[in-house]
């Protein structure tokens, strides 16, 4: 990853109506980073990712995309990323051939038949190719919408919820696919809401309600955050999950799979009431590292929805 900056943008802000739907957003992306946005439907990320490749003028703000101006260069950084849709947006009457020969053909690509070629095989999509797009499945019509981003050689990626919809199996390919790239030099940004996926990011940017709450590495997030979790296995987890509400130290209690992780940011008033309950044995408890989940369940709460009537 190289420290030069492929983004750095400040201000950004954008209003449908009386609605603040991205609220004066700052980001600075490295070239060759993964860099996730993470936050609930309708928190802004698809806006923001739309006004950073050039699809959408900001209301206010400034900076640049691969050294092009946001507000007044907003064909060339087009030019220049490739932009894979949340819903598949390629023809589903077409064939996966015929769509990347389309694709080419929009960005004008040089040699269109060689390099329609190299991406069937550089996608795995060689012995599909006279498939229509419409009989796919999630995790093939993924891998031609990519192959699709790919085909003028972008120098951005972003992606906006791009495994939903696929099996586990597909969103593991197309992350092998995506670190591939990262090593290349390709800069990723990419909208989701899966813990999973998050990880898989360099950088983690949390975003709810048009407002950026946190950014930083992925792995520093939780101690950013200040949270302390504890983990709680055994039986009666639903009553003591509505014991601990409530309780000094306690902000947050959430159910992860057969345990309760208890988080908060007073780790001595915590630690009190852990030990407390510790005193009825009838549950396990140990002392885990918060996790990206809990920083993003502690972050939610403090958050307010721009579009609710207390908001406006």
């Amino acid at each position: 990853m190289s420290e030069e900056r492929v983004i750095d943008v400040r201000g950004l802000t954008k209003r449908f109506g009386d609605k603040t739907v991205v609220d004066h957003f700052d980001i600075a992306v490295s070239k060759g980073a993964i860099y996730g946005f993470l936050g609930p439907n309708g928190s802004g990320k698809t806006t923001t990712i739309r006004m950073l490749c050039g699809l959408l003028l900001p209301d206010e703000g400034e900076g640049q995309c691969l050294g092009f101006d946001v507000r007044r260069e907003a064909g060339k950084i087009k030019a220049e990323v490739g932009y894979m849709t949340q819903k598949f947006s390629l023809y589903e009457d077409l064939t996966i051939r015929e769509n990347l020969d389309f694709v080419a053909r929009m960005y004008r690509v040089k040699d269109r038949k060689s390099r329609v070629d190299g991406a069937l095989a550089d996608l795995g999509l060689a012995d599909r190719a006279g498939q229509l797009a419409g009989t796919l499945s999630g995790g093939w019509k993924q891998r031609l919408a990519l192959a699709a981003c790919l085909i003028h050689d972008p120098k951005l990626l972003l992606l906006d919820e791009p495994t939903a919809g696929v099996d586990p199996k597909a969103r593991r390919d197309f992350w092998d696919e995506i670190r591939r790239l990262s090593k290349a030099g390709v800069t990723v940004l990419v909208s989701t809401h899966y813990m999973d996926e998050a990880i898989q990011c360099d950088f983690i940017t949390y975003i709810a309600y048009g407002k950026k709450l946190i950014d930083g590495r992925a792995t520093e997030i939780p101690t950013m955050v200040g949270l302390t979790t504890w983990r709680a296995e055994g039986p009666e987890l639903v009553a003591l999950e509505d014991a601990l509400k409530g309780q000094p130290g306690v902000d947050q209690v959430a159910r992860f799979g057969s345990a309760l992780h208890v988080s908060g940011t007073d780790a001595a008033a915590l630690a009190a009431t852990v030990a407390k309950f510790q005193n009825h044995k009838r549950q396990r408890w140990s002392e885990v590292p918060a996790g990206l989940e809990e920083a993003f369940i502690y972050l939610m709460a403090g958050a307010r929805d721009n579009f609710s009537r207390d908001a406006a």
